[in-house]
């Protein structure tokens, strides 16, 4: 099977220690869809900002490359790496 490219959208919250925290992905269908949708996120209830990215591997082997930003919205960690 062939890479199969995946789109996303994903909010960040602030925890009780006050520190930036990854929300809940949500898969798109794409590019354009993740960045309409991360742009609403980073404007939702409770959220600092949000992100779009994209990610493509091969869901047979589960082998995935790593996640190509598209766009940060609002307040977004620096160093998405470590999340």
């Amino acid at each position: 099977m062939s890479d199969i490219i995946y789109y996303v959208a994903m909010p960040f919250l602030i925890d009780a220690d006050g520190s930036p925290v990854a929300g809940a992905a949500e898969e798109c269908q794409s590019s354009a869809a993740a960045l309409r949708r991360a742009e609403i996120m980073a404007h939702g209830a409770g959220h600092i900002g949000a992100v779009a990215f994209s990610r493509s591997g091969d869901p047979m082997t589960g082998e995935f490359g790593d996640a190509t930003l598209l766009r940060k919205f609002g307040n977004v960690p620096e160093d998405l790496a470590t999340l």
